[in-house]
């Protein structure tokens, strides 16, 4: 599926709109890099979105993804690009300052690895950033089924058994070491009004009262 839309990537218009407002509300919660030779290592990089919004922060830029179209439009962004499978990453233990796991849980098979490989990553006082999905019977109406139908989305991108529950997710972090917060977010109504009447400005996410669809997560190594 990914490689039949690798053309969409960058299209601020098409399929993959919404991942580009959600690396931008991801990079916030990156703070600049505090070393020289700081690392970032960005699970399920995609196409590389992230790379525009962490210009200037000071990280070598990292990003593992198994799909060779992605990666070839992350690296033509200044990605250091590697094929590889988020549950069995390619990198020392310790070897990232910061790792961002923005909209890939939801779509591994094995969490537990996936959790565990991206707090092992991380050097002691990293800092892990990540957006997800919550498997809950509201996410699933609202990012499956509506989504799918009505607002764009690929169909069958999100398989709903993959949908990751936040309690469970802040536990597996914290058996390694991790402890996340995470807090509900979602696009701001008024952006999303503009862009249907025809305005092409990206959409804010901002924060809301409930994790039950879309969800943020920060936590440090400690």
């Amino acid at each position: 599926m990914y490689d039949d839309l690798a053309d969409e990537w960058w299209d601020p218009a098409g399929v993959f709109a919404m991942l580009h407002w959600l690396a931008a509300a991801r990079a916030r919660l990156v703070p600049p890099a505090t070393r020289s030779g700081a690392v970032l290592v960005d699970l399920g990089c995609g196409g590389g979105l992230l790379a525009p919004h962490l210009v200037g922060k000071g990280y070598r830029h990292v990003g593992v993804d198994l799909v060779a179209s992605a990666l070839g439009h992350a690296a033509a962004h200044g990605v250091d690009a590697v094929r590889a499978d988020v549950s069995r990453l390619p990198v020392r233990t310790g070897c990232a300052d910061v790792v961002s796991a923005g909209e890939i849980l939801e779509h591994v098979t094995d969490l537990e690895a996936t959790v565990a490989e991206a707090c092992r990553a991380l050097r002691s006082g990293g800092l892990l950033v990540l957006d997800t999905l919550a498997d809950t019977a509201l996410c699933r109406l609202i990012a499956i089924t509506l989504a799918e139908r009505v607002g764009g989305a690929p169909k069958g991108v999100h398989d709903p058994a993959l949908l990751v529950d936040p309690a469970r997710l802040v536990a597996l972090c914290a058996e390694h070491g991790v402890e996340l917060e995470v807090r509900g977010i979602r696009p701001s109504l008024t952006g999303l009004a503009r862009r249907a009447a025809g305005h092409p400005a990206p959409v804010p996410m901002v924060p809301t009262f409930t994790t039950a669809v879309l969800y943020q997560g920060r936590g440090v190594k400690w």
